[in-house]
């Protein structure tokens, strides 16, 4: 690896960055990670720049997002982790009294920095990061790696590797795995 990422919350005082790294060639810019946190109502106008506006306010507003992961003060790295709430139907069980469950939807490395290690790094970094605001449980939602579509959203192995544990399908593609974080 070219070094470790530097993970940082996604705030307002780094909503440049954020907008730096989703305008970047390649990067996912075409949702904004809007995909599975969009209501009803703003599912009605799907446009990039109006999903960048939806996340936005979400920024502005205080809500939690996710993280960036820097290398030499550049953001390079994207990993949607918040609490499951935030987001509207993801998948999985409905949530169980008394947890504290967050997901982790997606994560985005630009190409230049690619198959160094670093999707392991963002997966880390987001479960300290909910374990740290009190997660009591993770669920992501990956695909298997020959799967044509949600590559955004991981890869079974990986996960599998890092103790989760597949609870459930959502879909043709997408898998709901947990990792439990009591104790």
């Amino acid at each position: 690896m070219a070094g470790r990422l530097i993970f940082k919350p996604v705030t307002k005082a780094r909503r440049a960055d954020f907008d730096r790294l989703f305008e970047a060639p390649g990067s996912p810019k075409y949702c904004w990670c809007m995909t599975w946190r969009a209501s009803t109502e703003e599912l009605k106008d799907t446009t990039s720049p109006t999903r960048k506006k939806q996340m936005h306010r979400r920024i502005g507003a205080g809500t939690t997002v996710g993280l960036l992961g820097y290398l030499h003060d550049e953001p390079l790295a994207w990993v949607s982790i918040a609490p499951r709430d935030t987001y509207r139907r993801i998948g999985g069980p409905a949530a169980t009294p008394g947890e504290n469950t967050w997901s982790l939807a997606c994560m985005f490395v630009r190409r230049q920095i690619r198959h160094q290690g670093y999707g392991r790094e963002l997966i880390d970094a987001a479960i300290a990061y909910a374990r740290k605001r009190g997660a009591t449980a993770i669920e992501a939602y990956p695909v298997d790696p020959k799967s044509p579509s949600y590559r955004f959203m991981g890869f079974i192995p990986a996960f599998e590797r890092l103790g989760f544990e597949e609870i459930g399908r959502e879909g043709a593609r997408r898998h709901v795995m947990r990792l439990a974080l009591r104790g």
